[in-house]
């Protein structure tokens, strides 16, 4: 290797960054108080890991530099960001010390989630061509989006006295004590769940691709503009809805045409028309 394209591999080497701050962040996380603002800059600090990235690929692909070297220390990159940090966030998102054995817990959960995370990135490279323009699908739930899904519901641990707190006062469950207890819960069950999805084979698209490749009728501009006005009005929950929602959806339908394939056939009666009575 006598040359690699520098911009690109700054830009993956800030996805790195990100997520090692967003550890640092985590590690200062106050466990006592109802809303830390650190669990909203680990969080976002992951969603900027996710922003690098996804330009990485793009600049390398306007550039036409797209190598071996960029996609493996992309996934180096990747563990990081997308695997030893959201599996920090759990353990600060989960019980506390007070309860050690629910601890141990959601520690072998984030335990679990960063291997699912390092085996899902490493079966990547094996399994995928340098050329990201060829690969329309994922075998398995990606992830950066594995990733922003804890941390969307680390920001919204943070940010639950703003949200909720006007509600709280009509809706007793949507006091932030309540979400607080609730996210205690959801955090590591939701962990586990993607972390196994990461390892499926289950094919999930290419939302990008998807949404901006090609020509598209006028109607899907306007589509995405009015999505674009929704989640920056809503943009703690719309997190947690977008990538909740793009994690689940795929394993669901699947289930739900399974459901249906399985549905035994009607017999038929045929062979019993000598029994009706006449």
């Amino acid at each position: 290797m006598k040359k690699i394209a520098i911009l690109p591999t700054l830009l993956t080497l800030g996805n790195a960054v990100c997520g090692f701050a967003s550890i640092a962040c985590a590690s200062k996380i106050d466990l006592s108080a109802e809303a830390d603002p650190y669990f909203v800059l680990s969080g976002w600090l992951i969603i900027g890991a996710m922003i690098f990235d996804a330009l990485d690929g793009y600049v390398a692909r306007l550039s036409r530099s797209a190598s071996n070297f960029g996609m493996q220390l992309d996934s180096l990159c990747d563990a990081i960001s997308f695997g030893a940090a959201p599996a920090f966030l759990v353990l600060r998102m989960g019980p506390g010390w007070n309860s050690p054995r629910l601890h141990q817990t959601v520690s072998v959960i984030a335990t679990l989630y960063m291997v699912c995370a390092i085996l899902r990135l490493a079966r990547f490279n094996v399994e995928t061509i340098p050329d990201p323009l060829l690969n329309k699908r994922f075998k398995g739930l990606p992830s950066p989006a594995a990733a922003g899904c804890l941390a969307s519901l680390a920001i919204l641990r943070g940010e639950q006295r703003i949200v909720w707190g006007e509600f709280g006062q009509e809706w007793p469950f949507l006091q932030p004590a309540a979400v607080r207890t609730a996210i205690e819960v959801l955090a590591p069950l939701g962990a586990l769940a993607v972390a196994l999805l990461m390892v499926s084979r289950l094919p999930y698209p290419h939302l990008t691709k998807q949404i901006l490749k090609g020509r598209r009728p006028f109607r899907h501009l306007v589509q995405i503009v009015l999505a674009g006005f929704v989640i920056v009005l809503v943009w703690d929950l719309a997190l947690v809805l977008l990538f909740w929602v793009y994690a689940f959806a795929i394993p669901l339908r699947y289930l739900w045409v399974k459901s249906f394939q399985r549905t035994p056939a009607p017999l038929s009666t045929s062979g019993f028309d000598d029994l009706t009575p006449r």
